[in-house]
């Protein structure tokens, strides 16, 4: 059976094209932030359990955020990726402002800058992609 589509023709899901790669992006930032994480809460979690424990955080929306994508579960998807966006904007500017409180990078530092600025961008993107695929979306 086909799916749906809206009067674009767009189907509005992320079995393909641009949605795929949405869903790749944060599956690989799952498994990135996840594995930081772990390694981080393993072996150091003494000299920084603040960032550390944020990084574990990150890894957990980022999860969320790649199965609610996957799944088509709109409205958990636009709630972890506004967690995310608010996370990164907050965590970005606590980490300029005081740089005490962060003796260790976590993936939302100076808004990602140790991953591109792509956990500053990633959640903007998704919103969007949200925004552009909600049930009833309008082109």
């Amino acid at each position: 059976m086909a799916e749906p589509t809206d009067e674009r023709g767009s189907t509005g899901t992320t079995a393909g094209g641009p949605g795929r790669v949405l869903v790749a992006v944060y599956g690989i930032f799952t498994l990135a932030a996840g594995a930081r994480a772990a390694v981080q809460l393993a072996t150091r979690f003494s000299e920084a359990p603040v960032a550390y424990l944020l990084s574990a955080f990150a890894a957990v929306v980022y999860g969320v955020a790649t199965v609610a994508l996957a799944r088509g579960r709109w409205r958990l998807a636009l709630a972890a990726c506004s967690v995310e966006l608010a996370g990164v904007l907050a965590v970005g500017t606590l980490s300029l402002l005081d740089r005490a409180a962060f003796p260790d990078e976590t993936v939302w530092s100076v808004y990602g800058q140790g991953y591109l600025f792509i956990p500053l961008v990633l959640p903007v993107i998704g919103l969007l992609w949200l925004r552009r695929s909600r049930p009833g979306a309008r082109a």
